[in-house]
């Protein structure tokens, strides 16, 4: 997320806070007001499914200026508050004005009495990509950029087993095609595997715990996944590789409104793991702050603690949140080294878009020592 993007959704957020109290004559007023309630007050049942849009505006110097356009559907199976959780789908989608664009979709779904679980992410992008180096000794000056098109697809499954409990199978697919590798001036960067681009197609297993009531806004409960998937020329894929990836997550209301939650993440590929296929470090869900891939490798464990006000005592629309994260990256979990250790921590503010179904707009700013990050999306970071 650009700073420009952080800029253009904090004026949003302000013009909507003023706009409910500024006079309108009679008919402007019925217009904004029905505007002001389809997109921010939740006016239809608790029950009932609630969909909305919102434009985006940003500017990189990789893209020039991007525009796009944001959906949000919320709902609950059979409209069943009682015994059924919020399921969530979110699609993102973008041009620029050098002919890149993309579609995101992320979703969350609970089948009716939890008999069903499906978690899943969609990436179609044609976007340029900073390659900075492999292992925890990168340096931030003069990265490589990759200019290719993207496609990422993973789909879990998964059947109740027991209570809160879930397994089932687990599918990856990730191609890197039209690829142009552009070294800087100065320090050029060694091919990496995969760099020239590659398909690959991962099958596995999953298991889930999860007793979140709300997946965008988890007060209580707990959410832990261990998944397993291998990647095989035998089976189509370009390369030969596994990895074993695990999430654990625990909320806690300490009091009326405060939420405690921390997270623990590590992952550890193996074989002839491709660059864009290595283990991330940085995202808008844990380090914040760093630019994905800032630094990768084979295995990587990181670990968040936020504090969050949902929402401040004295407002009834308005929160924030205050967090901070240690992680590292290493060619194997045994070699990860404490020394290596990067921190990164930072605030955000809420705003409550949908009270009934208790779901906030956050805007997360990421502090390192490497620079500042920003994150405006809808929900909670975990």
């Amino acid at each position: 997320m650009s700073r420009s993007q952080a800029t253009y959704w904090l004026t949003l957020l302000l013009f909507t806070a003023l706009l409910a109290g500024i006079p309108y004559p009679s008919r402007s007023q019925t217009v904004v007001k029905r505007l002001f309630n389809r997109f921010f007050n939740d006016t239809t049942s608790s029950a009932d499914p609630h969909v909305s849009f919102y434009p985006t505006i940003s500017y990189a110097p990789e893209t020039s200026v991007e525009i796009g356009v944001s959906a949000l559907y919320l709902y609950h199976a059979n409209n069943d508050v009682k015994h059924n959780r919020l399921s969530e789908i979110q699609a993102f989608s973008f041009v620029t004005l050098r002919g890149q664009y993309g579609l995101n979709i992320d979703h969350t779904i609970y089948g009716d009495r939890d008999r069903w679980f499906f978690l899943g992410r969609g990436r179609l992008q044609r976007f340029p990509l900073l390659y900075y180096g492999i292992g925890p000794d990168t340096k931030p000056d003069h990265p490589a950029t990759i200019d290719a098109f993207s496609i990422q697809l993973r789909e879990r499954a998964m059947r109740r087993i027991a209570p809160n409990l879930f397994g089932g199978i687990e599918v990856d697919y990730q191609r890197l095609s039209s690829v142009e590798f552009n070294q800087p001036e100065i320090n050029t960067h060694t091919l990496p595997v995969g760099g020239l681009g590659t398909a690959n197609l991962g099958f596995g297993v999953g298991f889930v715990y999860d007793s979140r009531p709300n997946v965008l806004n988890a007060r209580r409960g707990a959410f832990a996944e261990l998944a397993y998937l291998n990647y095989n020329r035998s089976r189509g894929s370009s390369l030969s590789f596994s990895n074993l990836s695990m999430d654990v997550r625990l909320f806690k209301t300490v009091r009326p409104g405060q939420v405690l939650a921390w997270q623990a993440y590590g992952v550890w590929a193996n074989g002839n793991v491709p660059f864009n296929q290595l283990a991330l470090l940085g995202s808008e869900i844990i380090m914040r702050g760093y630019y994905p891939g800032r630094f990768r490798d084979k295995a990587y464990a990181a670990t968040q603690l936020e504090y969050r006000w949902l929402p401040f005592p004295f407002s009834r629309r308005f929160g924030g949140a205050v967090f901070a994260a240690v992680g590292t990256v290493g060619p194997a979990p045994g070699q990860i080294r404490l020394d290596k250790l990067l921190p990164t921590g930072g605030a955000g503010v809420r705003y409550l878009l949908f009270k009934k179904k208790d779901v906030y707009l956050r805007a997360d700013v990421g502090v390192t020592q490497e620079g500042v990050g920003f994150y405006i999306l809808t929900g909670e970071a975990f």
